[in-house]
């Protein structure tokens, strides 16, 4: 005997939606047009990067022309790989590039770690307003220009400065640290944690304020001490985003601070503070070789696009995520 199974009624739901219909895929055009308003917000910040960044990039066929001025890139000959060439036997940008790598590896060891450094300083701190008023006096010379930042430094460790009348005054000999050639990129690097610190650690302030708080709590209730909870909680947290930074800072390597280093030059000579900035200024916008001055900013770049990529292919190889 065979038994019928009765067929479900259909609800007034189904019979008005009628058949179910495949999802139509929406085409790209149709998703940046139902986001257009999002998408306005972008403009400005594009513009900016495509007329001051991107357009400004052609001129880089100068490296690669006796460029003058006054004929213009059409009326200027074409010399090849010749500015290439100079570079590579003058005495005077080998100085320079000597000079830049010292300075940015001394960059990378001291000034990197510092605004990781205080930011788990001042996180450790109890009292908020203490907290908050550290904060405010390390942001502070930040916004100050490098002007005045030198002259301040200029009436602290110059040879007339609070420091040299000090030891005068205690029968001691004379100290003027700004003019010292042989501890100027020392210098060079305090002078930019001074300015630079406290204004890093906003990022690293910001990771940190990230970790639940929960965390913290249960490794307390299982007695790890505040070292302990730095050690496994605070720090793994902030490897992202230092991975991040140190990736940049990487690609930056080559820019170790130009107007610094430019208004200090006369005080220690071209010996001690001649970088690749000031060589492509002098040589270009003052001595008017344009064409070597271009090819020496296009090396510096090619070789900060490879730093970038290698620096972010091994932060992946290491289990990172690196920024692309």
């Amino acid at each position: 005997m065979s038994v019928k199974t009765a067929a479900r009624p259909e609800t007034r739901a189904e019979r008005a939606s009628g058949p179910s219909a495949p999802e139509r895929k929406t085409t790209l055009r149709q998703r940046i047009w139902r986001e257009r308003w999002s998408y306005t917000f972008i403009v400005p910040g594009a513009l900016f990067f495509l007329v001051f960044a991107y357009v400004p990039m052609a001129g880089n066929v100068i490296a690669f022309q006796d460029y003058s001025p006054f004929r213009g890139i059409e009326g200027s000959p074409w010399v090849g790989f010749a500015n290439f060439d100079a570079i590579w036997t003058d005495p005077e940008i080998l100085q320079a590039l000597r000079n830049t790598l010292i300075i940015a590896v001394l960059q990378l060891v001291f000034a990197f770690p510092a605004p990781i450094a205080l930011a788990l300083l001042l996180n450790s701190l109890l009292s908020d307003r203490v907290k908050r008023f550290v904060q405010t006096i390390v942001y502070l010379p930040h916004f100050l220009s490098w002007v005045i930042v030198i002259s301040v430094w200029q009436q602290v460790l110059g040879g007339g400065g609070l420091v040299a009348g000090v030891l005068d005054g205690m029968g001691m000999p004379g100290f003027d640290a700004m003019t010292n050639a042989d501890t100027f990129k020392l210098l060079v690097v305090a002078q930019g944690m001074w300015k630079d610190v406290g204004w890093g650690t906003i990022i690293f302030f910001a990771a940190i304020a990230g970790i639940p708080s929960d965390r913290y709590e249960a490794a307390a209730i299982d007695g790890a001490t505040p070292w302990q909870r730095t050690w496994h909680i605070t720090l793994p947290a902030l490897v992202p985003v230092a991975t991040l930074l140190l990736i940049l800072n990487i690609g930056s390597i080559l820019t170790v601070g130009f107007e610094q280093l430019l208004l200090q030059q006369p005080m220690v000579g071209a010996e001690a503070a001649q970088v690749l900035d000031t060589f492509v200024y002098f040589r270009g916008v003052l001595g008017g070789q344009w064409g070597v001055a271009t090819a020496a900013g296009l090396l510096k770049g090619v070789i900060g696009t490879i730093l970038v990529l290698s620096a972010n292919r091994l932060a992946k190889r290491m289990g990172g995520e690196g920024i692309f």
